[in-house]
């Protein structure tokens, strides 16, 4: 919603241009209003940013200094798109950043078979009751079709036993971590932004990456240690500290790692 780029644009008077990608429309008519005083200076479009690329070459724009990936989800989408991405809701299950997308979590939820959902649940969501969650939903969508989020909440609480309860986080928060990714396809954009995005820096540049779990930090730290075009800077994350954690204590996930673009070989 334009934070980062706020930040961006008041730390870096002399910047020529800020670029401006989400996929999310809502997301981008915040970050404008936000980014108002800064009107000559930035652009948003509406995009993935694995396609970063060819938004560049549509510009005109050969390289570019620096790229920041907050790659999570953010706090109006949790709590104000409607869109079914927070447990505490009785919002249509969607989960769709982009509201043209073809697949909802509502279609995975109700459609994949027992095997698909377990594999989905506990691969994307590292989640060790997949498959008594996947064998609950299944059996409640033959009697009717789950179609909030609450209730697919409710029904995945139900199935984790509650002596194993996770204590800080809501026992659905791993089963909608893994649909949302599903349904984003946000892994397999991830793969293909670190293979295309060193490419787009000039040399010296930076690729910055915020990421919000295990899978996607993985993705992230072999990626810039492998790389021969990329020299890694942060031998560890650096995450939050405990001030910012108690003012905003969704910071509490999120993994950042930096990557400076070097000559190959």
């Amino acid at each position: 919603m334009g934070g980062h780029a706020e930040a961006i644009l008041e730390a870096c008077p002399d910047i020529r241009m800020l670029i401006g990608v989400d996929w999310d429309d809502d997301a981008l008519v915040l970050a404008r209003r936000k980014l108002e005083q800064w009107k000559d200076k930035f652009m948003l479009i509406k995009s993935n940013y694995a396609d970063i690329p060819e938004i560049l070459l549509s510009n005109g724009i050969e390289k570019v200094d620096g790229i920041l990936l907050d790659i999570g989800i953010s706090s109006y989408q949790l709590e104000h798109s409607g869109r079914g991405f927070s447990f505490n809701s009785e919002e249509p299950l969607d989960m769709r950043m982009d509201r043209f997308g073809s697949v909802m979590a509502a279609d995975l939820v109700n459609n994949l078979p027992v095997d698909g959902l377990t594999e989905l649940i506990r691969i994307y969501g590292e989640e060790r009751w997949a498959k008594r969650i996947a064998m609950r939903i299944v059996e409640q969508r033959k009697k009717t079709p789950i179609l909030t989020a609450g209730e697919l909440a409710r029904l995945v609480s139900r199935a984790i036993p509650r002596k194993f309860h996770p204590r800080k986080i809501h026992p659905a928060t791993r089963t909608f971590q893994a649909l949302r990714i599903a349904v984003n396809r946000e892994l397999d954009n991830l793969k293909h932004a670190l293979d295309v995005l060193p490419d787009c820096l000039n040399l010296g540049g930076r690729l910055c990456i915020i990421s919000f779990h295990s899978l996607e930090d993985r993705l992230v730290k072999f990626s810039f240690r492998d790389d021969p075009r990329l020299k890694a800077l942060t031998k560890r994350p650096v995450t939050a500290e405990a001030d910012e954690i108690k003012i905003n204590p969704r910071s509490r996930s999120a993994k950042l790692r930096v990557a400076e673009r070097v000559e190959e070989g």
